[in-house]
Order: structure tokens, then sequence, then C-alpha cells
């Protein structure tokens, strides 16, 4: 995800979500960690490859027939204990989204409900070391099964992490030209299967 630091043209925190709610377009533009607001700019490329994950992931899911439903980022917040995360792309079992849109009002989806998350690193952005870095314990700490951090450049490529105890740890990294296959925890397993090429092809 990319980000540009604290968010500027605000009052100076700390910040609660509330303060993230009342912004305009409700905050859309910002994550809320240990209570500063960090504003994120993804760039067009970086964000098709997120909603290119979500179609693959929605795909995999259909087949398989798991209730699950795959979320982008942006307009769902998820509560982790930084604060408030804008994953990239991320699957929830499909009650706990249906019961946020029932709901109107709720907008977090508390974190522990994640089946699996990804994040696209936008290389030089304040971003980048939190999602290669911090993201890595806040999402073990709410026990995700699987984290995944896409890479563009150079070229695509997909690091896939997956819980073992309390932490991750690295079950694979596929280049472009090649086939990332992994098996995600639902209420039926979902088995992914693509070439990291894919997330950057319009």
């Amino acid at each position: 995800m990319s980000g540009g630091g604290p968010a500027r043209d605000v009052a100076h925190g700390p910040y609660t979500v509330r303060d993230l709610d009342a912004l305009p377009e409700g905050g859309k533009g910002f994550e809320l960690e240990d209570g500063w607001l960090i504003e994120l700019s993804p760039s067009p490329w970086h964000n098709w490859a997120g909603q290119r994950l979500a179609r693959i992931l929605e795909e995999a899911a259909a087949e398989a027939g798991a209730e699950v439903f795959v979320g982008v980022g942006g307009e769902w917040e998820i509560g982790t204990p930084a604060g408030i995360r804008k994953p990239d792309t991320f699957m929830v079992p499909r009650e706990v989204a249906r019961a946020a849109i029932e709901e109107r009002s709720l907008r977090q989806i508390p974190g522990r409900e994640l089946l699996f998350v990804a994040e696209v690193v936008s290389p030089g952005s304040g971003s980048e070391r939190t999602d290669r870095v911090r993201k890595v314990s806040e999402y073990a700490a709410l026990a995700v099964p699987q984290y995944w951090i896409v890479d563009l450049e150079p070229h695509p490529r997909v690091r896939v992490l997956e819980l073992h105890g309390d932490a991750y740890r690295q079950v694979g990294l596929t280049e472009a030209g090649t086939v990332v296959t992994s098996v995600l925890e639902a209420d039926k397993p979902v088995t992914v299967t693509f070439d990291p090429a894919d997330l950057a092809r319009f």
C-alpha cells in the first residue's frame, strides 16, 4: 500500500477512529497507526494489481464453493493492534462482510476475522517498510493464516507468508513467469493458482 507519511492539513494528533471517520470521504485515504493518521496515495498500477488479485481470489473461491467475501482497500477498515488498516486485498467469511453491510454504520471488520490478507508494495514510499516489516507482526498477532507481500517492480512477484505458531514463515517466493499455488483456509479450502505477471496485465 502506498503512503506518504503522517496526514497533512489536519490538527496535530494523537487521533482516534472517530477522527479518521470525520475526515473527508470518511478518511478513505488514510490508515490509523498508533494514534497517527497515515496518508495513502496508491498509484493506478498499484490499485490495478490489488483488484486483479481480488478477482483471482474470487474466481478460486467460487470454484471451491467457499462462503467468503474478497475485499479491496479503501472502503473497508480492518481493526488491528495498531489501529485501522486498509489492506490492498483481503478475504473474510461471507457472513462477516454481510453483517457489516447490513449494519450500514459499521465499517470496521475485526482483524481476527481475516482469512487472508495481501499488501502491494510501492517501492520508496512511506509504507514500504510498514508492509514488509510492521504488518508482518501485526497480522501474525491477529492469527491471519496467510499474508502475501506483492512486488510489482522490477517485475511482479509474490511472497507467501504462512502462520506457524505465533509468527509467519515464508513458504514461497514466486517470480513472474512461474506459478503461485497456495491453499487458503475457509469453510472450504480455496486453491489459488496464477502467474504473478497476471497482476500487471491489463
